[in-house]
């Protein structure tokens, strides 16, 4: 996801992780702002998606009128705008004098690959590091994994899942960005069965137990969501959704744990709300801007005979991202979920532990709770600057040009997870901390592979491998 254009000038900012800063010839005899008539805005390298979803993204359209010390800005923004749509690997964005006052855009893309029809091996356990203290390969899925990205050249996702292993999946999704004429509302459709045959029932001194049946489902579930989101405009977007679940356990969860579920087969229906702003430059590895989402979220209504479930709870995250210096950067967030209920099934309740919500050096660790507020923080440093590659003997620039960079941490991490029914578990209603070191390696098609040593409070410390960005 990098932009490489031919032409400096000094008024652009230093370039950002991922892309040296689109730019635009200025004589240097014009000192006052004054006001640049946007021509024609001109596409190329767009092969496959259409220009209504690139025209989408950008600050500016033709017979738009732009004070000239704005242009930058403006022209910068947009091209990051359009990296962050996962559509392109390079953007470059460039101007050209049509007549006085009077400027062309060219916006040229190399799209990255949207077909992806690949058989897939993967490791079912919560992350990396909790698989390795077992390597056992039990725990592993594998199948078809068939995506097809901006489907029909209009960002729209087709998803077909078929999932053997640990963690058996059929499903089908199918996500429509945009619907009607001012590209606003987006439609989205998934359904699909789950059996597993190894199940989570409890978490035993801070980690999870699991029980295994080789050869019966302990758990099954069908599924399908229905969901409507709309941007207005192009930081922000709101997401409904309405979720069916038609879960069935094994008698064997429920003996082994009286609060695994209330019966045996469950039928509910979920509402979910989510309101999400996003000003970060890139989003797969951001140094600059602010990231901010509340969401709602409401577990059975009463209007199906095996809705045993209620409860609801709101969940939250803030992040904001700072150049301090030109090689050097901070970073710092919060995520907190407020639950109404003290009583929740185990099947479905999330503390800490599981996706971005945990305290780094407790990554071997379950923290059960209705409630909890984590603050993670971040202090790099750009050993490696951004770099592009050339690799000659790929015909396809989809992955012939890629690029790297390297970021040294200082990573520091605080948490307090309220349970209201503890057990065995010592780490609930208690402070937690970690902090470390590490190293970031960041490449093209979104990819992060992070090497973290930490250290806890119970001064357990060890190597931690990731693959998204910390924070």
């Amino acid at each position: 996801m990098l932009c490489f254009c031919p032409n400096t000038i000094p008024a652009v900012p230093e370039y950002q992780i991922f892309q040296p800063d689109s730019t635009f010839e200025i004589t240097d005899t014009i000192r006052k702002p004054y006001n640049l008539f946007v021509n024609k805005i001109i596409l190329s390298g767009n092969k496959i998606t259409k220009p209504p979803i690139i025209y989408r993204e950008l600050l500016f359209h033709e017979n738009d009128t732009i004070a000239s010390d704005k242009l930058p800005e403006i022209i910068e923004q947009s091209r990051k705008n359009l990296l962050n749509t996962s559509l392109f690997n390079f953007v470059t964005i460039d101007t050209s004098g049509f007549s006085p006052g009077k400027i062309n855009i060219t916006i040229d893309v190399i799209e990255r690959w949207y077909l992806w029809p690949l058989p897939f091996f993967q490791l079912s356990d919560r992350n990396f590091n909790v698989w390795w203290e077992t390597k056992d390969f039990s725990k592993a899925d594998y199948g078809l994994y068939l995506t097809m990205d901006n489907f029909r050249g209009r960002k729209e996702s087709l998803k077909l899942n078929i999932r053997l292993g640990f963690n058996e999946i059929y499903g089908l999704s199918y996500n429509i960005p945009y619907i009607n004429k001012k590209r606003t509302i987006g439609l989205g459709i998934a359904g699909g069965f789950s059996g597993n045959h190894e199940v989570p029932y409890a978490t035993i001194e801070n980690k999870q137990g699991f029980f295994k049946d080789k050869k019966n489902y302990l758990q099954q579930n069908i599924f399908g969501d229905f969901n409507i989101t709309f941007r207005k405009n192009i930081f922000s977007i709101h997401t409904f959704q309405l979720n069916y679940n038609d879960y069935l356990f094994a008698d064997t969860l429920l003996k082994l744990n009286s609060d695994f579920a209330a019966k045996k087969h469950l039928q509910f229906l979920s509402f979910y709300y989510q309101l999400k702003c996003d000003h970060r430059d890139i989003k797969a590895y951001p140094l600059n801007g602010y990231y901010c989402d509340l969401g709602f979220e409401k577990h059975g209504f009463g209007l199906l005979k095996r809705e045993d479930i209620d409860f609801a709870f709101i969940h939250t995250s803030v992040r904001k991202y700072w150049n301090l210096s030109k090689r050097l950067y901070f970073a710092g967030g919060i995520n907190a979920k407020v639950s109404t209920s003290a009583h929740q099934p185990y099947f479905i309740e999330r503390g800490l532990g599981f996706g971005n919500d945990f305290v780094r050096s407790y990554e071997y660790y379950v923290i059960d709770g209705q409630n909890f507020v984590l603050l993670k923080s971040n202090i790099k440093f750009e050993v490696i600057p951004t770099r592009i590659k050339k690799i000659n003997f790929i015909p396809t620039k989809k992955f012939s040009t890629l690029f790297y960079a390297l970021y040294l941490n200082v990573l520091a991490d605080i948490a307090y997870v309220d349970n209201k029914g503890i057990g065995n578990n010592t780490l609930p209603n208690s402070t937690l901390f970690g902090t470390g070191i590490g190293l970031d390696f960041v490449t093209y098609y979104d990819k992060v592979l992070r090497v973290e040593y930490s250290i806890n409070k119970m001064g357990e410390c060890g190597f931690f491998l990731h693959f998204v960005a910390p924070i």
